[in-house]
């Protein structure tokens, strides 16, 4: 899996007006957990920007002024009216322990029922793996070759090597939608 480096430095303060400084000044504060770790820190808000606002998974080399922790961004809070992120958690990553994270899914092939008219109807942009950090996925891979018109793909139908998926097996992941053109045609030749 891919990787994010964020230098952060250690928080001599914690707590409301702590925090509403270190916002002022365009940092963020976090906390990494974890293994019997706890370290409070803060990072400017700009080494966010590749983490978050993408749509792909990432795991994060944590410097904290010198100390380098293996880690994934657990949660992350946002102002409800501006979306400025608020606070981030991190947690601690154990090669021997197992970790949930939500990976993105990348469709590939053609499918019958696109050729045909049909739409593609994306159900799920990210699916939750459990996995050793080892073999974590950077994303799943679907195989829509073999949609045809008004089909569904659901999450029972992906083929996993080295993880485990946490969502339910009978979720769609994605589906051909059949476009009311096409109904109106199926309908006056049968």
């Amino acid at each position: 899996m891919k990787s994010v480096e964020i230098v952060g430095f250690k928080r001599a303060n914690l707590g409301k007006k702590a925090s509403y400084d270190l916002r002022n000044e365009a940092n963020v504060p976090c906390v990494l957990y974890g293994k019997g770790v706890s370290v409070h820190f803060y990072s400017p808000m700009i080494l966010f920007r590749e983490l978050i606002y993408t749509p792909n998974a990432y795991t994060v080399l944590l410097n904290i002024e010198g100390d380098e922790y293996n880690a994934i961004l657990q949660a992350a809070q946002f102002h409800p009216v501006s979306d400025v992120l608020l606070h981030a958690d991190f947690l601690l990553l154990d090669e021997a322990k197992p970790v949930k994270m939500n990976v993105p899914t990348r469709f590939v092939g053609v499918s019958p029922g696109v050729q045909q008219g049909g739409k593609l109807v994306v159900k799920l942009k990210k699916i939750t793996v459990k996995a050793l950090p080892k073999n974590l996925p950077d994303d799943i891979e679907i195989d829509i070759s073999g949609l045809a018109l008004g089909k569904t793909f659901k999450v029972r139908d992906i083929k996993t090597n080295n993880y485990e998926i946490v969502n339910n097996g009978v979720l769609p992941v994605c589906s051909i939608d059949i476009p009311r053109a096409l109904k109106g045609k199926q309908d006056t030749t049968a």
